[in-house]
């Protein structure tokens, strides 16, 4: 049922755009549904009051507000003559967490079919093209907003020369605060860390209940629990359905395992990524590593100080921005029967295009063990493309024909 008088006061609540300018850049003339998805408070909201401001006639539309709370997807033509009558006739509609709405496929193609502009938003891996059903197959472009990348976490104060000690000296002190408390924008903009804190806590429980518990109707809160806490504390790490059955210490069927897992993938908060292999069953089947969309969540939880896994965290979330810009790009690891390892396998298109290493530690054993797995990787891969990320160590160097670049982490998260 419309609820007109909400509706109304939310169409004239002023909204301002303040804060730092994402990097996402997304095509505004075409004739597309432009989907934006990522996690919770990444920041999609206030992207859209930012576009809005460079289009012409928007309407903007939050499915979370209670104003629209409940809204069949028939009705919302009812809410455009609302906004008609009370302001002007929009010819660009902007949906924030669309997954809210029953229906929304089939309204959102009948909006594209009458000459709308549409922009999209969720929380949702429903959201993303492989969920998306035949009524807007091939008629939707998406792209995934994460919490800041370090480019825009610099952004909030102008750092020296990074070709200066002091500007080198600047940024490392940086990138140890982002890969502490994680990229969320108001967790980056707030200066107190008990406020810090709290929010990264709010936000914990928030994404737990809201999308999580309540979207997808948990019975078990106990497992639900579990399973999330595990996630943050096992980042970085490889893990297996065993061993998640194991750490809970409890019966629990491997369907409903599956089940959860899957559900806990949905809220775009955890990252679940296979070990390459060339046969697709394979690269689909456990034991898998687990990443997650900020690191900030940690720390309030009291998990892994571990810099190490940090980082590699964090270029796991660099390259998976970078996939709004090459979206054949797929991200595995390496692993082979000896316990060798590399971090990520950069598959583009028929291609493996990229292998990295992430590596804190730099003396001489390290850095050495780094480059067998490396190269050991190479030749069964058939890539010459190698790269180990440290802290702040640059250099090149060459094994059994193959080059290896070293690059500190700050330089190629700015890149």
């Amino acid at each position: 049922m419309i609820k007109k008088d909400l509706i109304q006061d939310f169409f004239l609540k002023e909204r301002k755009a303040e804060g730092i300018e994402r990097d996402l850049k997304v095509p505004i003339n075409i004739n597309k549904v432009i989907s934006i998805v990522g996690p919770r408070r990444a920041g999609k909201s206030w992207y859209l009051y930012l576009l809005s401001n460079k289009l012409k006639n928007t309407m903007y539309v939050s499915f979370d507000d209670i104003a629209f709370r409940g809204i069949e997807s028939e009705e919302f033509f009812d809410i455009i003559k609302i906004h008609s009558e009370l302001k002007y006739a929009p010819s660009v509609i902007m949906l924030d967490e669309i997954q809210a709405i029953e229906g929304w496929q089939i309204l959102v193609r009948s909006l594209l079919d009458r000459g709308y502009k549409i922009f999209i938003t969720g929380s949702s891996s429903k959201v993303l093209p492989k969920e998306i059903s035949t009524e807007l197959r091939g008629r939707t472009l998406t792209y995934l907003l994460l919490p800041f990348s370090f480019k825009e976490f610099n952004k909030k104060e102008k750092l020296a020369d990074f070709y200066t000690y002091e500007g080198k000296g600047q940024l490392l002190k940086a990138l140890k605060e982002y890969l502490t408390w994680g990229g969320y924008p108001e967790v980056v903009l707030c200066k107190d860390e008990k406020n810090k804190e709290k929010i990264l806590s709010e936000y914990f429980n928030e994404i737990f209940y809201k999308d999580f518990v309540e979207r997808h109707k948990i019975k078990s809160l106990e497992f639900g629990r579990f399973l999330f806490e595990f996630s943050f504390q096992n980042f970085s790490k490889e893990t297996s359905l065993k061993k998640i059955k194991s750490f809970f210490g409890k019966n629990i069927s491997d369907k409903t395992l599956y089940e959860y897992v899957e559900k806990l993938q949905d809220t775009l908060t955890v990252f679940f990524v296979g070990r390459y292999s060339k046969s697709v069953y394979e690269r689909q089947s456990w034991p898998k590593k687990i990443y997650v969309c900020d690191v900030g969540i940690s720390k309030v939880l009291g998990f892994s100080e571990d810099i190490g896994k940090r980082m590699e965290n964090c270029v796991y979330l660099e390259l998976l921005r970078r996939k709004n810009e090459k979206p054949l790009t797929e991200i595995y690891y390496w692993k082979d029967q000896f316990g060798k390892e590399v971090d990520f396998v950069v598959k583009n298109g028929i291609k493996i295009e990229q292998l990295i290493q992430v590596c804190y530690e730099t003396t001489e054993e390290v850095i050495d063990r780094e480059i067998k797995s490396l190269l050991k990787a190479s030749k069964e891969l058939a890539c010459k493309n190698l790269t180990i990320l440290t802290w702040d160590y640059e250099g090149e160097k060459i094994h059994e024909g193959r080059k290896i670049k070293l690059i500190p982490l700050w330089k190629w998260l700015l890149s």
